[in-house]
């Protein structure tokens, strides 16, 4: 979706000006057209922000009770977003872009990390539903899905993605004037960039009604989106001890020959939870870290995100 265009030469008293190429300006910084306009003032909050959310059907308490069905019922669709390692700059051509050896030792780490995370350890937390790696066409990226995968041979790769390539995703601010080969970056990148975060950003399929659950401890939200960009050890966290029990006086600590040492029981996946993992580039992140927390995309190098970085979203 193009940035939509300004009508008016002036949206607000004193806001834009005009340049001496006859374009209004957004505080003298770049291009009024140039700059994102939300469906909702900010900061409200769109809740139809993927055009998935069903219309009202006139009777709020029933629309209350649907919404409510579908965030107890419904999947909630999790996002790793990976930056990819330290690679060599000293070239302009992509393929010669490629990993640094401590690029290399980065991705192969963080896939051993996600590996270890999407394992699970226990019935609470169990193995992740990993649907699919994705990665965008360029040299770097594919290097470190590559180092990653390895770490998760059963699950399904994609093609590498061009939608997903690096690039000038909009203007930041805060930041000086644009200069015209800026402008133009932006111009050809923002339409691609925006693009990717709609076809891999949105709410899962509703569920059906024979598929509703009765008594279900959990709710999950389907509708907002949150954000961790630090990787948290979630294993530390929610983990529970089982103290053993001591023999009494008389008993065997070792099992009698006619017990019977029962296996642990085979950890599944929850239907309720499906991970996707998306191994790009920095800019790109950033910016849809910002259009899914629904604030203003110009603010996104105002973030940092560190070679092989997770950035996790749920929806």
């Amino acid at each position: 979706q193009e940035m939509p265009r300004v009508a008016h030469r002036q949206t607000r008293e004193g806001m834009n000006i005009r340049s001496n190429d006859d374009e209004t300006l957004f505080h003298g910084l770049f291009p009024a057209r140039q700059l994102f306009h939300p469906k909702l003032e900010w900061p409200l909050w769109n809740y139809n922000w993927d055009g998935r959310r069903l219309p009202p059907t006139g009777d709020a308490d029933a629309d209350k009770e649907r919404d409510r069905a579908i965030r107890k019922n419904g999947i909630t669709r999790h996002i790793i977003l990976v930056r990819h390692g330290q690679y060599d700059e000293t070239h302009k051509e992509d393929e010669k872009r490629i990993l640094t050896p401590l690029g290399r030792e980065q991705a192969d780490i963080t896939g051993r990390r996600i590996a270890e995370m999407v394992k699970g350890f226990n019935e609470e937390f169990g193995p992740c539903n990993v649907k699919v790696v994705r990665v965008s066409d360029m040299a770097r990226a594919k290097e470190t899905a590559d180092l990653i995968c390895k770490h998760l041979p059963d699950v399904e790769r994609a093609a590498p993605d061009p939608l997903l390539n690096e690039g000038r995703p909009c203007h930041h601010i805060p930041g000086g004037k644009a200069s015209a080969s800026v402008i133009s970056r932006t111009d050809e990148n923002h339409p691609r960039i925006e693009k990717a975060y709609r076809k891999f950003f949105y709410r899962a399929d509703r569920p059906k009604e024979e598929e509703k659950e009765e008594g279900e401890e959990k709710e999950v939200l389907a509708s907002d989106v949150e954000a961790d960009t630090t990787a948290k050890d979630s294993t530390k966290e929610g983990a529970s001890v089982k103290e053993e029990p001591q023999p009494q006086d008389g008993d065997s600590s070792t099992p009698t020959t006619n017990e019977e040492i029962q296996p642990p029981a085979e950890l599944k996946p929850h239907p309720k939870h499906e991970f996707e993992i998306i191994v790009g580039h920095a800019n790109v992140i950033r910016y849809f870290t910002c259009r899914a927390l629904q604030i203003p995309p110009e603010a996104w190098l105002r973030l940092c995100t560190f070679n092989c970085s997770l950035t996790y979203l749920t929806i």
